[in-house]
């Protein structure tokens, strides 16, 4: 019998994304704004309708500053602006109504959605299921291996390692090193300044990984790149701070999740998600919608 496909789905991207495109007058009936929720559950609807999941996850960020890399670089993300009130009051309904819905869903304040993705993902593929991951972030290309899909959901792409190799240039398992090397906007991060992903490349094409590129430093400046000289000289200057970018753009694969540990969707709250509804102001489509995809 083949294993089920694990689905796992980082979350928060999604709910930002509702936040920012789905109109703010749509409220409860406590005149809260919802719009973040219903575009959220619009996403879930149409994945589930699409996939028919069995066994899916739902991974979400808690905190933009209680991570383990916030205690090794406190300028870690320190670029972003923190959620307001209105959408962090919009992401506990979010998860209120998957698990209601008998969805797997979690967050950790000491680890991110990247985080528990890896982890999860490591676990289930022990167990022989392939693995599927719903994201548009690029960090997390690094966690595919052979069998498993990176699928950017809202613009149909599903990559796999021949996919990534041809987008970054290196393997999966060498993306963290680019980033560490290259920088990271989005996260802070900056890497040895004046090299870019596709220099990052070349380098890691040379030598397999960071480390093997710092012990080989005095090797760059006769490679056949330009400005070779130049670049050897950021490496050589950066070589502390590139270690501990690295930490940060890894992604870390080894929460303590129990090992039996099950993804498979379970029977919904019916009475929880009603008053869920309620709350919301879902209308009866919505409502009649929603169960349906749960197979109510």
């Amino acid at each position: 019998m083949t294993p089920e496909k694990i689905y796992l789905i980082d979350s928060s991207i999604y709910v930002f994304r509702a936040w920012f495109t789905v109109p703010n007058h749509i409220v409860n009936q406590d005149n809260e704004p919802v719009n973040a929720v219903y575009g959220f559950v619009d996403f879930v609807h149409q994945f589930l309708k699409q996939t028919q999941a069995k066994h899916i996850a739902f991974a979400f960020d808690e905190s933009l500053s209680t991570s383990f890399r916030n205690q090794l670089y406190p300028e870690y993300k320190a670029n972003r602006e923190p959620a307001p009130q209105e959408l962090k009051r919009q992401f506990v309904y979010c998860r209120e109504l998957l698990q209601a819905s008998g969805l797997f869903e979690t967050a950790q304040p000491k680890y991110e959605a990247d985080d528990i993705i890896g982890t999860l993902a490591r676990q289930m593929r022990r167990r022989g299921h392939p693995i599927t991951i719903v994201t548009s972030d690029k960090d997390l290309a690094q966690l595919i291996f052979k069998n498993d899909i990176l699928w950017n959901f809202a613009k149909g792409q599903r990559h796999s390692i021949p996919q990534i190799r041809k987008q970054f240039g290196v393997d999966p398992s060498q993306i963290a090193d680019q980033l560490a090397i290259a920088g990271d906007k989005t996260d802070n991060i900056e890497g040895a300044p004046g090299i870019g992903m596709a220099t990052a490349a070349k380098l890691l094409n040379q030598f397999s990984s960071l480390e093997e590129l710092l012990s080989n430093c005095a090797e760059i400046s006769s490679m056949n790149i330009r400005g070779a000289k130049r670049i050897q000289g950021l490496i050589e200057d950066h070589q502390e701070h590139l270690l501990l970018y690295k930490k940060l753009t890894t992604i870390y694969c080894d929460i303590d999740f129990s090992d039996d540990i099950s993804l498979e969707r379970k029977p919904p709250d019916f009475p929880t998600l009603e008053k869920l509804f309620d709350k919301l102001g879902f209308s009866k489509y919505r409502r009649e919608r929603w169960l349906s995809v749960l197979g109510a």
